[in-house]
């Protein structure tokens, strides 16, 4: 693949809510012919689609936005934000420079509230089932929180560091209208939310939100007449580990060490840039520590030091180096992965107002699946 090949032209989302009236379907077909006509294109210009295991399928909603022909669809396989922010690209990417398409759909939708919600997964893997659920191990916030602890031991963390993260991403969720929490934080206000897993208190967890979200993947030179400036996809990075769910996040050696660099790495060379080049950053931030030490491995400050980063205000508006400007997944909204890539693009086409980075010319985007790991650097065209 080429870097500066396709261009995201269309995004779209639905409401960022706790709990929607909107059926899975509904809120993804919403969010998709938004997208379509964001990009200044009809239903029917839609030649392909890559979809997740997880949602609906090209036929489900292709007939239910009316496009007859589908001559490309595909399944990314991949869980978490490592589907609609590095797979689902890739196979876009693919697809077009194969001649296969022209526009892509990439739809997400999400249920958090639907029964089991994000732990319903989980459940079924036997090896969880057998040895952590009977003890009470179970659930991405214990999960999670055992990282945090960890992470702690091995370079040191202090409540107000991790805390930073936290109000940090809250801080732009004030400045973004459609996101879920927009009330103020500090550093009492978060000592005041519920603990749930020690260290993690509310606030250092992902909101659960239903809602859908699209975008839209067309051939740069498809593009040269889109309504909105090209936002190219210039680097696309993806890491795997070799452990399967069933171990990842509680028993491999190091609970922390998510492929982040593996998918940095690729992202950065086959763009030709560094982390250096950035001017914001959108990390996949399931929980606070896994923001953290993505931090760390996308280059944005040494190993060790992503608690001083947040705590020093280098993500804050502002700072050298934004991070989440739309709230992120704790406080904007939950669509996993797909709302940060989205975020990226309206950065990146000047529109997000209060919230708007300064000539912001380069974004990289990561998404975390746990045994994955996308990383995605977008460029101003």
């Amino acid at each position: 693949m080429q870097p500066g090949r396709v261009a995201i032209t269309g995004v779209g989302e639905t409401p960022m809510v706790r709990a929607s009236k909107q059926s899975l379907l509904e809120m993804t077909v919403e969010a998709s012919l938004a997208a379509i006509a964001d990009a200044g294109l009809r239903p029917q210009d839609i030649d392909g689609f890559v979809v997740n295991r997880n949602s609906h399928s090209a036929d489900e909603l292709g007939f239910a936005m009316g496009i007859e022909r589908r001559p490309f669809s595909a399944i990314t396989d991949t869980v978490g934000g490592t589907g609609p922010t590095g797979s689902a690209l890739t196979l876009a990417q693919l697809a077009i420079e194969a001649g296969l398409c022209r526009h892509v759909l990439v739809p997400y939708g999400f249920q958090a509230t639907r029964p089991g919600g994000p732990y319903g997964f989980h459940s079924r893997e036997p090896l969880k089932a057998d040895l952590e659920m009977p003890v009470g191990f179970f659930g991405q916030a214990t999960y999670f929180a055992a990282m945090a602890n960890r992470y702690a031991h091995e370079y040191g963390l202090s409540e107000e560091q991790l805390a930073a993260v936290s109000i940090t991403f809250r801080k732009w969720a004030t400045l973004t209208p459609g996101a879920q929490k927009r009330e103020p934080m500090d550093l009492d206000a978060y000592r005041a939310s519920p603990m749930i897993s020690t260290p993690f208190r509310v606030a250092d967890c992902c909101l659960m939100t239903d809602a859908g979200a699209a975008y839209v993947v067309s051939r740069a030179d498809a593009a040269a007449d889109a309504p909105h400036p090209r936002v190219l996809v210039q680097g696309l990075g993806l890491g795997t580990t070799g452990y399967p769910q069933s171990i990842m996040f509680t028993q491999p050696a190091s609970i922390f060490d998510y492929p982040g660099r593996e998918s940095a790495a690729q992202a950065f060379a086959m763009a030709g840039v560094g982390a250096k080049d950035l001017d914001l950053a959108q990390i996949y931030d399931g929980f606070s520590i896994s923001a953290l030490v993505q931090t760390e491995q996308l280059g944005l400050c040494d190993e060790g030091q992503g608690g001083r980063f947040y705590a020093e205000g280098h993500a804050m508006p502002g700072g050298r180096m934004p991070v989440n400007t739309s709230g992120g997944h704790m406080s904007g909204g939950y669509l996993p992965g797909i709302t940060l890539l989205i975020e990226g693009v309206r950065q990146l086409r000047g529109q997000r107002g209060e919230a708007q980075v300064p000539d912001a010319k380069l974004c990289a985007v990561t998404g975390l699946g746990g045994n994955s790991h996308a990383t995605t650097i977008l460029a101003r065209s």
